[in-house]
């Protein structure tokens, strides 16, 4: 499935709208890191995944997995628009008996390659994922989206490590740079810079975009694949709460759901509600 930029910007906006929507409803959740995820998601899930609604189990599938699992929304949205179930259902996010819980569960809902919540984990999976592609023969690839404070854990280097090792150059991760932790700017909380320098002397390709441009998100893709010998890890410089602005560069919105007051000013500024 392609897409032009266009679509891709209507779609992208739409999801924007379903997690504000979404985490009103709930009264609870993560908006900062999932809105400014979106753009990303949104490029994996309609330009690049070579994935199948109808046949989510099949073993020939991209693979995706949100590492950083409190960003669910932006998930549960791009699955919902791409056709694994209905947008309706979006509105259950962390209910009671719901599938969309506040951090993905692969057993509860198809097209999550992954459980995911606990930092770190995540990568690691993804990179486990890989090497069985690379042992299977396999030609399907594997995207994982990290935090920028996710790369505090240091689950995050054994795994950028082993997947320099083994040459895994089917598989590409996304670092969602937005600056921003639920404790604050990450350079005062657990400096991780510089992102690009760290992984580059862990083995691997690295490209620097901006998050939010599709022509960049894009090309920075197609790069990766072309790539060989070497896992890719493209730096995507974004905002955190991107597209609401009174959620944008505040860590505050880490993990605080919006009043519906708040939602209604928001969904105006990304076009209503329709």
């Amino acid at each position: 499935m392609k897409k032009s930029k266009e679509e891709l910007i209507q779609i992208s906006t739409q999801i924007r709208k379903d997690i504000v929507e979404m985490l009103t409803e709930s009264a609870s959740g993560h908006p900062g890191g999932s809105l400014s995820a979106t753009d990303i998601v949104t490029t994996l899930y309609f330009n690049e995944l070579n994935i199948d609604p109808k046949n989510p189990k099949d073993e020939n599938r991209d693979r995706f997995v949100l590492s950083k699992g409190h960003a669910a929304p932006v998930l549960y949205s791009a699955l919902a628009r791409r056709g694994y179930f209905d947008p309706k259902e979006l509105s259950t996010l962390r209910k009671t008996g719901s599938r969309l819980q506040g951090h993905p569960n692969m057993k509860g809902l198809e097209g999550i390659d992954m459980s995911t919540g606990s930092l770190g984990q995540g990568v690691s999976a993804a990179v486990g994922m890989a090497l069985a592609g690379k042992c299977d023969k396999k030609d399907y690839r594997v995207y994982a989206l990290l935090g920028d404070g996710e790369l505090e854990e240091g689950q995050v280097w054994e795994a950028a490590m082993a997947a320099a090792h083994y040459k895994l150059d089917n598989m590409t991760i996304f670092i969602d740079n937005n600056g921003l932790q639920i404790d604050g700017n990450i350079s005062d909380v657990m400096n991780p810079s510089p992102i690009d320098k760290k992984f580059e002397a862990f083995g691997w390709n690295v490209i620097i975009i901006d998050g939010h441009n599709f022509d960049e998100i894009i090309g920075a893709i197609e790069k990766a694949k072309a790539h060989l010998g070497q896992p890719t890890a493209i730096i995507c410089k974004t905002v955190k709460g991107k597209g609401v602005s009174f959620m944008e560069n505040e860590a505050s919105w880490h993990g605080t759901a919006p009043s519906k007051e708040q939602c209604a000013k928001a969904l105006e500024e990304l076009g209503g509600n329709k």
